[in-house]
């Protein structure tokens, strides 16, 4: 094991928070400095060239190793901070190493910490040249975040962070998705971005909506931005024919039953992963009646909330159903607004019978306590 690699695999002994590599040996070197941060799950590589800035995320268990690699004979600087120390390696120009640590006195903070108390550390960080966020006006030309959109900048990353966590450990090197009810694509072009530039995933998404001028306009950027497997197509979310077998189907605020369509699509598909975020739930609103629980509808309010809330829990448990593990998630701040759950649905590989059962009677009680005939039921079921 060479000096170099000794000196790294001794840092990480310690729970290392943030550090930079620096000083290219070269200077006709591509980077011109690394930086790494310790995320909630992983390590966060942030490898700069003069213009731009290129992520790579690492497991705990592998970072010391793929440090050596960029480090070793590329650079001649390294600082790292753990929680008491920070410790320096340099290099000279004829090789030799030299190691030094010293302890963190109780007035000085890592600086991962000072920054990690200061704000929070997102999968699209400040600094990052993302031109999509710069044409929705989300980014400056610089890619600081415009402070009159730091709540859409905040929902955009809660949803990657939920793809994130979707797909971290099947190791996917290539995902075919689709993208129902599109429209501005806003999202899209973002999800588009960081699987393909971030995680290195050959992706293809194709968009569906029925507005002819945004397909148009989504085209064009996707050509102006060099995504060349991003496409969008005009067309109604039922009766689709897909192109290629699904492996994720999104639908953001597809309004009222074209959610129900989008959702029996990705079922009829199989598709692994799904990611809906329902709006504008009127059908039930416009059936309900109980006699049993009439205090649910005796104020509008109430009648329209529970309808809403009633409808993707039976959207949730027909997906159980089907043979997904579903979940009902905020995805938003409710202060926001109040349609903010997003139902992310992962195929099982071997759901149970009981389980399937289980979930449809729970269905079919709730249709005849409040007389309601919902629309993905009558599709999957009737």
């Amino acid at each position: 094991m060479s000096e170099l690699k000794s000196y790294i695999g001794r840092i990480f002994e310690n729970n290392v928070q943030k550090l930079v590599i620096s000083k290219p040996a070269s200077k006709q070197s591509e980077f011109k400095k690394i930086t790494v941060n310790l995320m909630p799950k992983f390590y966060q590589i942030a490898k700069y060239t003069e213009k731009q800035v290129f992520h790579e995320n690492i497991t705990a268990d592998k970072i010391a190793e793929r440090c050596f690699e960029i480090m070793d004979g590329s650079f001649q600087q390294f600082n790292a901070w753990s929680d008491e120390k920070e410790a320096y390696i340099t290099v000279s120009k004829k090789g030799k190493v030299f190691y030094k640590e010293k302890k963190l006195s109780s007035s000085v903070t890592c600086p991962a910490k000072v920054e990690h108390n200061r704000k929070k550390q997102y999968l699209l960080p400040e600094g990052e040249i993302i031109e999509p966020l710069v044409d929705m006006g989300i980014f400056t030309k610089e890619g600081k975040v415009v402070q009159s959109m730091y709540d859409k900048y905040k929902q955009i990353n809660r949803f990657i962070e939920i793809i994130d966590d979707s797909i971290r450990q099947q190791d996917y090197k290539k995902l075919n998705i689709i993208d129902f009810g599109c429209g501005k694509s806003y999202l899209t072009f973002i999800v588009y971005y960081y699987l393909t530039e971030i995680k290195k995933i050959d992706a293809t998404i194709i968009g569906l909506d029925l507005k002819k001028d945004v397909i148009e306009k989504c085209n064009k950027a996707a050509e102006k931005y060099g995504y060349k497997n991003l496409r969008f197509e005009l067309g109604d979310i039922n009766g689709y024919k897909c192109p290629f077998d699904v492996d994720m189907v999104i639908t953001l605020h597809a309004c009222d039953t074209a959610t129900d369509f989008a959702l029996y699509n990705a079922i009829n598909w199989n598709a692994k992963m799904i990611f809906s975020v329902p709006c504008c739930q009127h059908e039930l609103n416009s059936q309900i009646e109980t006699d049993n629980l009439s205090i649910l509808t005796r104020y509008g309010i109430i009648q329209e909330r529970f309808s809403a809330l009633l409808t993707d829990s039976i959207r949730g448990n027909l997906l159980e159903y089907c043979g997904y593990k579903t979940q009902l998630l905020e995805f938003i701040d409710f202060a926001h607004t109040p349609k903010n759950i997003l139902i992310r649905a992962m195929l099982k590989q071997n759901p149970t019978k009981a389980s399937k059962e289980k979930a449809l009677c729970e269905v079919q009680k709730a249709i005849e306590e409040f007389n309601v005939n919902p629309t993905l039921y009558k599709l999957l079921v009737k």
